[in-house]
């Protein structure tokens, strides 16, 4: 072994029992990943008093988000990914030039996407569905929040970094405070309460932009002060080419993976924006609701991603497969609950965001059709996350493609045209049954090609 001795945190990955370090792991990265949530939900809250327009105008600017968070992410898999296989090589000091680099790279990434907004602010929104009616109001929110993309890279990116080492408390710690920050501000900033200025949608983005530059903040200090495992020098700052060849092995395909997110969630507005500017805020009030549905998922899926990658470097097979087993019934169960929950609740959901009777006329039959395959969703992103543990981009990145492309864009197109409206939002469900389909096979034969393997 090469390096200083393993931290009892990331020794877990390999010797602890599987159900209890898949909590210890799950839980904070769903108390992370849902307040990170709560950033758009809690703008999307005070927003609807300013009218639906308002919330329309935010929606057609999450294809943006999604964007730069699946940079992030991409960056972030790919880091957490290595880091942890690392560790499991007992390689450690290897690890800080992995670390290293998430810092060149949130500054060069995020300046690209401030130029592009700052000069294409008017061509983005049009690509991702704006409306006339709401094109001033879409503008104003995504210049401000563009200078945020440095801070929300380099956060998403240190969040997995941290992660990767078995460290899921620090992370979620990070991301409640800037949350909490968020939620402070948001009225003050909108409203224009006390000392601050009435921004209206402005104030949003900006009380949003303010708190993640914290998380950013808090993130960079907890590396750079030694309190994490990481000890990176200067000269492992700079950007490594070999290193970056292998971060991004892992994190590119898992980069543009997400990305197909963000090209067919604006896509999917573009569609909706044909059915004006009251449906596109309908599709914002779900997709905000489901966003807090998808957490337990992404939650469970950060957490079984290190014990994967550490379990993969170390070579215990039979463990690697438990722990998805595992993570898979936990996930089938929670999210049938909240099946249940939710398409009862539906009504009071949306009622929580907005009480306009023909916003609510849309919302509710949408959000209801959308969120009926929560139950089969959770256990196809963790058998994504498995191939990604595994060091099997392409794999991953091949199943997301084929989701995206193969089945939902097909259905968006052909769906509204049949049912209209409704048309939409069920080419999601179809969408998410045939990909289950098709990612549980794959995952089942990488199951028996490395149980013959190791046989």
């Amino acid at each position: 072994m090469t390096g200083i001795e393993l931290k009892e945190t990331t020794k877990r990955l390999g010797d602890a029992p599987l159900g209890k370090l898949l909590l210890s792991l799950s839980l904070p990265g769903i108390a992370s990943m849902t307040t990170m949530a709560l950033y758009n939900i809690i703008d999307t809250f005070w927003v609807a008093r300013l009218g639906y327009r308002a919330i329309a105008a935010l929606t057609v600017v999450m294809p943006f988000h999604v964007l730069v968070t699946a940079i992030g992410e991409g960056t972030g898999i790919g880091v957490s990914a290595l880091t942890s296989r690392r560790f499991g090589e007992r390689n450690v000091v290897a690890t800080n030039h992995v670390a290293g680099q998430i810092f060149p790279l949130a500054i060069l990434l995020g300046s690209i996407f401030l130029a592009a907004v700052l000069f294409f602010s008017h061509t983005i929104l049009t690509i991702c569905g704006a409306t006339p009616d709401i094109m001033d109001y879409a503008t104003q929110y995504l210049v401000i929040i563009s200078f945020g993309t440095p801070f929300l890279i380099f956060s998403l990116s240190a969040n997995n970094l941290l992660r990767g080492s078995g460290d899921a408390v620090r992370p979620m710690i990070f991301m409640i405070i800037a949350t909490v920050i968020n939620i402070i501000l948001d009225p003050l900033m909108i409203f224009g309460i006390g000392p601050f200025p009435e921004m209206g949608v402005r104030g949003a983005a900006l009380a949003t932009t303010i708190s993640i530059a914290c998380s950013a903040g808090l993130s960079f200090y907890y590396i750079v002060a030694h309190k994490s495992i990481y000890r990176i020098k200067l000269a492992q700052i700079r950007l490594n080419l070999p290193i970056l060849r292998d971060i991004y092995r892992v994190g590119l395909p898992a980069m543009i993976m997400e990305t197909t997110e963000s090209i067919t969630f604006a896509l999917f507005t573009y569609a909706i924006s044909a059915f004006g500017s009251l449906a596109i805020a309908a599709a914002g009030l779900v997709i905000r609701i489901s966003d807090l549905a998808f957490m337990p998922m992404y939650g469970v899926s950060e957490g079984l991603l290190p014990i994967v990658g550490f379990n993969f470097g170390a070579k215990l097979w039979d463990r690697v497969w438990r722990a998805v087993k595992l993570a898979c019934i936990g996930i089938v169960l929670t999210m049938g609950v909240a099946t249940v929950l939710l398409e009862i609740f539906t009504p009071q959901a949306v009622g929580i965001f907005s009480n306009d009777p023909e916003l609510m006329a849309l919302a509710v039959p949408a959000m209801r059709i959308t969120l009926s395959s929560l139950v089969i969703v959770g256990p196809t992103i963790l058998f994504s996350t498995t191939f990604q543990g595994l060091s099997k981009g392409k794999e991953a990145l091949a199943i997301a493609l084929i989701r995206q492309f193969l089945f939902f864009v097909p259905l968006l197109l052909l769906l509204p045209r049949i049912w209209g409206l409704n048309g939409a939002w069920l080419s999601w469900p179809t969408a998410d049954a045939l990909s289950f389909i098709v990612t549980g096979l794959w995952l089942l034969r990488e199951y028996k090609l490395q149980k013959q393997k190791n046989l």
